[in-house]
């Protein structure tokens, strides 16, 4: 397979990863505010997640790798998504953390979008966790029928 079929998505992941750090280095700048409510793990939380989104990226360059190589049905695969499944869902947990401060943030601010927000946020991780559990599962079963017609032959 030509390398040139996976390069926008090579293109795309690095510019969401150079994003993240530009944005986090930014923000790094403006402190965090501590008014003793809670609202400090607000701001914090968003940065522990960036280690996970970053393996995230890291093993999704890997995939496009194996795919360009045309091992993508291999154990290497299979370990990729199991680390962008367990990253994923860290990232969920993660922000399921601060959903009572969300709620708090949103009580006090009468602004009822940022629950949503923070659904979205611990939603949509966790979907990708469970999207790259069924894959390595699919994957898993094709790399084993893929040996036993091997086998056969």
């Amino acid at each position: 397979m030509k390398l040139s079929s996976t390069m926008f998505l090579r293109v795309v992941i690095y510019l969401m990863g150079f994003g993240v750090l530009a944005l986090c280095a930014a923000l790094l700048g403006e402190g965090f505010p501590n008014d003793g409510k809670g609202f400090a793990w607000f701001f914090v939380i968003p940065y522990l997640t960036v280690a996970p989104f970053l393996i995230v990226l890291w093993q999704t360059l890997k995939l496009l790798s194996y795919i360009d190589r045309g091992t993508a049905f291999s154990e290497r695969s299979v370990k990729a998504l199991k680390l962008i499944k367990y990253a994923a869902v860290t990232i969920g947990a993660l922000y399921a953390l601060i959903l009572p401060t969300m709620y708090q943030a949103a009580q006090t601010e009468d602004a009822p979008g940022v629950m949503l927000i923070g659904l979205v946020l611990t939603c949509a991780p966790l979907a990708i966790g469970v999207f790259a559990a069924v894959l390595q599962k699919v994957l898993r079963s094709a790399i084993d029928i893929k040996s036993e017609n091997d086998l056969t032959v």
